[in-house]
């Protein structure tokens, strides 16, 4: 066993003093216990082996991708241990924190300056068009998170432990959405058992582009700006204040 093998398998647990009194039970998985502490380790260990088994991605070669930190430092990680070059697009609109992690991954970081730190529709197109410039170097992969559905296939089996550990019993799945390739993977494994389970996509108020409303800038790291796909949800959007208020209750 080495440090992929244990990606995914995270527990579920019950809310209790932030939810009101009767409402349905509320539950959120843990996803901080895999190795990187997000979930985006799951997409990573799809997306890499599955360049790998096609032939896009051969020994040798370097990935790259653009992303604020969570990608960057899951696909970092299976980078290092398949030893593959990993050159990450990103920007000083994301935390420090996750700029150090990737770096501390082994990943060689390409800056695109920000607008006063805050995540614009431009900013993440320049991002796109930096990766898209790497990746015309030889022997580069792009995983290209926006577009390749792969990243899809590796949030399956999120959406069955889900079904496990819930007994079948799930009726909603809530979700904050970035290119919201998490909440379709989730959403195709659920509906698989129980097609009118409800999955609702949460985006913040300042660029509800599901919603339909403009883009704008916010400063939610991995939260939607301009680049989400629909994925079959209902939409909701919340103003970044009260989100971040909620995280300290």
């Amino acid at each position: 066993m080495d440090i992929l093998d244990v990606i995914g398998g995270t527990s579920l647990v019950q809310l209790r003093r932030v939810v009101p009194a009767g409402c349905a039970g509320v539950f959120v998985k843990l996803e901080e216990k895999n190795p990187t502490g997000s979930m985006k380790d799951r997409m990573a260990q799809a997306v890499i082996p599955r360049a790998e088994a096609d032939g896009r991605l051969a020994p040798g070669d370097t990935v790259v991708e653009y992303t604020g930190g969570s990608t960057g430092a899951s696909l970092a990680l299976v980078c290092a241990m398949k030893g593959y070059r990993i050159r990450i697009v990103t920007s000083d609109a994301f935390s420090r924190e996750k700029l150090d992690h990737m770096t501390a991954l082994g990943a060689e970081l390409t800056f695109v300056p920000s607008e006063g730190g805050r995540t614009t529709k431009k900013l993440i197109f320049d991002m796109i068009e930096t990766a898209r410039t790497l990746s015309r170097e030889p022997r580069t992969y792009w995983t290209d998170q926006l577009n390749n559905l792969d990243s899809v296939a590796g949030d399956h089996a999120l959406g069955e432990e889900l079904w496990r550990q819930t007994d079948g019993a799930v009726d909603a799945f809530v979700h904050t959405v970035g290119t919201a390739a998490s909440s379709r993977g989730v959403a195709t494994a659920l509906k698989k058992h129980k097609a009118h389970v409800r999955v609702v996509a949460v985006e913040p108020a300042e660029s509800a582009v599901l919603s339909g409303r403009p883009a704008g800038p916010h400063k939610i790291e991995a939260w939607a700006s301009a680049t989400s796909r629909r994925c079959g949800c209902r939409n909701w959007w919340m103003k970044s204040s009260r989100s971040l208020r909620m995280t300290r209750r």
